[in-house]
């Protein structure tokens, strides 16, 4: 009985050590950071010490990643950030939860949206208007009908057409014939 409840207590502080181990770790110091990743974190010096490790180490790899870059790639990634800062927070706020809710995906179903997504942008430019206009266009229940997978392998509907189905090799769906 003994040994069971200490048994239950050492697994208990097991699963708990993790939490207090991450939570209690030392972040980086300002000191350690290389010249080039204090030049780039510079804004966040004052705060440096009172931030989460986790978020230190964050914002370390992101100056990390940020000093490699081209001068062109920096510039455009600050285009990128301004236009982000001119977003009103509603839309920065749909943005963020849509992002959310593709990295929650499959590994399968978030590469198979960003080939679209490449597809689509490789059209030239009046077919991927017209394809845009076409779908703003569209009725919500039709936009909702694209956006789902087909229904392969289960039962169709009452009122729906069930799809066509060819014989191998044939181009041509084969026609029920009575009698045959």
């Amino acid at each position: 009985m003994i040994l069971r409840g200490l048994m239950v207590l050492v697994i208990h502080l097991a699963m708990i050590a993790p939490v207090f181990a991450e939570s209690d770790s030392p972040g980086v110091s300002w000191d350690q950071l290389t010249q080039d990743e204090q030049r780039t974190l510079k804004p966040f010096q004052d705060r440096w010490d009172e931030m989460p490790s986790q978020r230190q180490m964050r914002l370390q790899q992101g100056a990390k990643h940020w000093t490699k870059l081209t001068p062109r790639e920096r510039g455009r990634m600050r285009e990128r950030f301004d236009r982000w800062q001119q977003l009103p927070q509603e839309k920065r706020e749909r943005i963020r939860k849509r992002f959310k809710r593709f990295r929650s995906l499959p590994l399968e179903k978030r590469h198979a949206l960003k080939e679209k997504r490449r597809w689509f942008k490789k059209l030239p430019p009046e077919r991927r208007n017209a394809l845009q206009r076409q779908w703003k266009n569209m009725r919500s229940l039709d936009r909702q009908r694209l956006r789902r997978p087909p229904n392969l392998g289960r039962p169709h509907r009452k009122h729906s057409i069930p799809p066509r189905r060819l014989a191998p090799g044939r181009d041509r769906p084969r026609l029920h014939r009575p009698g045959r």
